[in-house]
């Protein structure tokens, strides 16, 4: 079995884990009260961009888990080790 680690394989999108850690550095950053106004827009783009990427990566995730237990349901009486029930 393969353990995915989140990332796309694409270098310019971060895994689940770095997107949600740029994303706690941007809030900081937007919460602070001497946030350069002419950043702002591009701070809050950027934070939109690693929410989608987040959604995205928890819906393949949940796909996976159905495809996962779909499985395990589907194996007529024989648990995960092979064993009968």
């Amino acid at each position: 079995m393969t353990i995915d680690t989140g990332k796309t394989g694409d270098p310019g999108q971060p895994g689940y884990a770095d997107a949600l850690t740029e994303l706690d550095s941007i809030l900081r950053e937007l919460e602070s009260s001497d946030v350069d106004v002419d950043r702002l827009a591009e701070r809050v783009a950027r934070a939109a961009e690693l929410i989608s990427l987040c959604r995205d990566r928890i819906s393949t995730a949940r796909i996976r888990i159905d495809e996962v237990i779909a499985d395990l349901d589907g194996n007529d009486g024989v648990d995960v080790t092979g064993q009968s029930r």
